[in-house]
């Protein structure tokens, strides 16, 4: 599944409207094994996305005879699996933010570094082709189930397990990105099922919560590494960027019949939204946070705070259940459901056990 082999025989689409940029970027990626490269002008896109359906499109945004941006515009209009696969090519810091906004997937700055280019260009094959796998992966179930014999329920079982398999790899997809992340996610896991059983939630929310929570992150496979790895904060512009990842996130996991990736999905857009409205990306509060993120968020807040980070050392754990319990410069009581902070209170010595057992 999603072998090197799928990556390097991947559809990929240079579009520029200089030859020499063309040749470039073609000679790149040949260099490194890609083997499905068609460079296009701008006209040329659309037509040549809607027969080929390429799995990645590299787009340039300052060419002289249309629009990077429009062009993206338009590529939403025919892209109907709502994960448009475009990495823009920029010069100008300033346009990278707004074409994540508008649906790019990454970008690629100029000058270029092939290096940059080589490590974009695989993370994001990697994802789509994850992606594709999920789409299709309703339609081979229903056309199983509707066999009804009791070889079909022992292949229906594969099939769900199989399913969970892609889950998995889409997680550690992310968690390449920082090494610390294979025990967060893990611990996320506990945390959040023993969260939901102890709040009353019935046995098929706890089954998807323990798979889904580990998902919260998969945005940041977006996030380039010299921002998501920076070793002291960020800037205006970088942490703008950073605030991309939920969105991301649920782009990635986009629509789908599997109720693991439905709450996935909801996880990941909405766990770092705050119950007092002071949350991101979009600010919403109070019971607008699908309970599901209200569970998320207080999980999440304290493994990071347990964690060691490029900004702070690892905190014990009753430093950490101070500052959720009263508050710090970062942290306030008020950014959690008050009946899940209660419930924490009462069983904070369940998420220091899971600590312990999943340190590393």
């Amino acid at each position: 599944m999603n072998s090197m082999q799928d990556i390097l025989e991947a559809n990929i689409l240079i579009v520029n409207d200089s030859k020499a940029d063309l040749m470039l970027f073609e000679q790149i990626l040949r260099g490194a094994g890609y083997s499905a490269i068609t460079s296009a002008n701008p006209c040329e896109v659309f037509a040549s996305h809607l027969k080929n359906r390429y799995d990645l499109i590299l787009l340039d945004l300052q060419m002289q005879n249309m629009d990077g941006f429009e062009i993206m515009k338009r590529l939403r209009a025919i892209e109907k699996e709502g994960c448009l696969p475009v990495i823009v090519i920029t010069s100008y810091p300033e346009e990278r933010s707004l074409a994540l906004k508008e649906g790019a997937s990454d970008f690629i700055s100029k000058p270029i570094e092939i290096a940059e280019v080589l490590a974009r260009v695989h993370n994001m094959l990697k994802v789509r082709l994850l992606h594709h796998i999920l789409l299709n992966y309703n339609t081979i179930l229903e056309k199983e189930v509707q066999k009804k014999t009791l070889d079909l329920q022992l292949r229906a079982a594969d099939l769900q397990e199989g399913y969970l398999e892609t889950i998995f790899t889409m997680t550690r997809a992310a968690e390449l990105k920082d090494e610390d992340t294979g025990a967060h996610v893990k611990r996320i896991s506990y945390y959040s099922r023993e969260l939901a059983k102890i709040l009353g939630m019935d046995e098929k929310f706890i089954d998807t919560i323990f798979y889904a929570s580990p998902m919260h992150d998969i945005g940041k496979i977006g996030i380039p590494d010299c921002i998501l790895l920076k070793p002291c904060g960020f800037v205006a512009d970088e942490w703008k960027i950073m605030q991309e990842h939920p969105a991301m996130g649920e782009k990635i996991l986009g629509d789908s019949k599997s109720f693991y990736l439905k709450m996935g999905s909801e996880i990941a857009l909405n766990h770092h939204e705050r119950w007092d409205g002071s949350g991101y990306p979009n600010g919403i509060k109070g019971e607008d946070i699908p309970f599901c993120a209200r569970i998320m968020n207080i999980c999440d807040i304290y493994d990071a705070l347990r964690s060691k980070r490029p900004y702070k050392p690892a905190f014990d754990h009753q430093k950490t259940l101070e500052i959720i319990i009263y508050g710090d410069s970062r942290t306030h009581p008020k950014h959690f459901d008050p009946l899940i902070l209660d419930v924490f209170k009462r069983n904070h010595q369940l998420f220091c056990d899971i600590f312990d057992e999943y340190e590393a």
